[in-house]
């Protein structure tokens, strides 16, 4: 994936919480998080992990992304960053 490129990502605070958010530019914007400059939900919540990242082709689809993936419980959540280790992985699911 292009460093600036329209994406929702998903990061794991230290708390064990999950923050979703929106950006065209996951390098950058990953920084402004850990340095307690990306939202008010993080900046309390440090260090943060990266956990989950989706291509979207648009702004617009990644912001309708974005609301779809805040809308899932947190047990939907743990299950789409599953799915996305297990197919980094190369692991089939049966």
């Amino acid at each position: 994936m292009e460093e600036k490129s329209n994406c929702v990502y998903m990061l794991r605070c230290n708390d064990d919480s999950l923050y979703t958010g929106w950006t065209n530019d996951l390098k950058n914007r990953i920084k402004a998080h850990s340095a307690g400059r990306g939202a008010k939900y993080t900046k309390a919540r440090l260090p943060v992990k990266l956990v989950y990242r989706e291509a979207c082709t648009t702004k617009s689809a990644a912001m309708k992304r974005e609301y779809a993936i805040k809308h899932l419980t947190k047990e939907q959540k743990l299950e789409l960053i599953g799915s996305c280790e297990r197919a980094a992985s190369g692991e089939v699911r049966a």
